[in-house]
């Protein structure tokens, strides 16, 4: 069999059958261009690239080569709250509107900050019609969202909040750190760090970025209830992505971040490692703790799984998508993307890549990378 197109990195041989399982969805035509990177104790062990970031292939997957990753964007998102706690600057028990007191409005002055995270204040969605360019105004749709009543008693079930959960976070994070989200992570993580990834993408960086591959049909999302078609289905559910420019510069904490899988490995590392990747204190001590912390646990009421959240992570107990450590955490981006945090290994590892998929988490592609790496391990 020979290799992917344009394979490239590091892979160690003991990890050869990371490297296989990689090269192995490409051998299967399940992958355009896709990369995958490991960290142990925030150091980097595997980085593997390989294919192409365009649809035309004529420019080569390589180790610069930025994906959006979606919904993968709110591990990033958690973790930029996660500080916040740490600095102690941010309680997640406290009322969300303390800091921002609109929030206040529809009966929800009670709910709190981890409530919010882990997808249970009844915000999953937003009921129209409305004009989707909405989302594109920031003041204006958190505005809409403090003002939205509950979907559901807050505290009492989860809602997955494919859209609306970056706008809350962000606002939270803006009231409290004076910045947006996405220009504290630039200024305070991403730049020192040397990390590439970005939530609102500079003009600069658009020649990097690669072409998606949209998946070939919808994902299987149960009973379509009312809720999860304002969720996930209507015109309204998300900000639109016809003008590729204006999507990539605005800020979308819950969807629209743009990465390395090197750049999510070894940020997420602080979730594995105490609050540390590499030689760097991302968290506090004591955080990366917290935020993996079980918040509510059962039947989602948006995705049609039985779930557990953290404080804006996913829990890998019960849902065994990010190998077997029932302490690891992470998130998963519409088509494949994902990264996790097994603090009993150390380990933090990313996959990104453009050929989406069906799945709403695990993806088989990752998987099988997965597996891979937990039995060279």
């Amino acid at each position: 069999m020979s290799g992917p197109p344009n394979l490239g990195g590091v892979c160690p041989a003991r990890f050869s059958a990371v490297r296989d399982a990689f090269a192995a969805n490409f051998a299967e035509g399940l992958e355009l261009g896709a990369g995958f990177c490991a960290a142990i104790d925030g150091e980097v062990v595997i980085d593997l690239h390989a294919g192409w970031a365009d649809r035309a292939r004529s420019r080569p997957f390589d180790g610069r080569t930025l994906v959006p990753v979606f919904s993968t964007t709110k591990a990033v998102t958690a973790l930029m709250l996660a500080r916040l706690v740490g600095a102690g600057r941010l309680d997640y028990r406290s009322p969300v509107a303390e800091v921002w007191p609109a929030f206040a409005q529809a009966g929800k002055a009670a709910v709190t900050v981890e409530q919010c995270l882990s997808h249970q204040d009844g915000l999953a969605a937003l009921e129209g019609p409305f004009d989707p360019e909405l989302w594109f105004d920031w003041e204006a749709i958190t505005a809409r969202i403090a003002a939205t009543a509950p979907r559901w008693p807050p505290g009492t079930a989860s809602g997955y909040h494919p859209s609306t959960f970056g706008f809350i976070a962000g606002e939270i994070f803006r009231r409290v750190d004076g910045r947006t989200l996405g220009t504290a992570l630039a200024e305070d993580l991403a730049g020192p760090l040397e990390l590439d990834l970005f939530i609102g993408l500079p003009p600069a960086e658009d020649s990097r970025v690669a072409d998606m591959q949209r998946p070939p049909g919808a994902p299987e999302f149960g009973e379509l209830t009312p809720l999860r078609r304002d969720a996930f289905l209507q015109p309204w559910s998300a900000p639109p992505g016809r003008d590729a420019a204006r999507w990539r510069r605005a800020e979308i904490p819950s969807a629209n971040g743009h990465a390395t899988a090197q750049a999510l490995a070894r940020l997420t590392a602080a979730l594995a490692c105490d609050g540390r990747s590499g030689w760097e204190e991302v968290l506090a001590p004591g955080v990366a703790e917290a935020v993996a912390a079980p918040r509510i646990t059962g039947p989602d009421l948006v995705l049609p799984f039985t779930v557990s959240w953290g404080a804006g992570v996913l829990r890998n107990d019960p849902i065994g998508a990010y190998g077997p450590g029932r302490r690891t955490v992470g998130h998963s981006g519409w088509g494949g993307s994902c990264v996790f945090a097994d603090p009993e290994l150390g380990l933090s590892a990313a996959y990104v890549m453009t050929r989406q998929s069906v799945h709403l988490v695990a993806d088989p592609r990752p998987g099988r990378i997965i597996r891979a790496l937990y039995e060279a391990l």
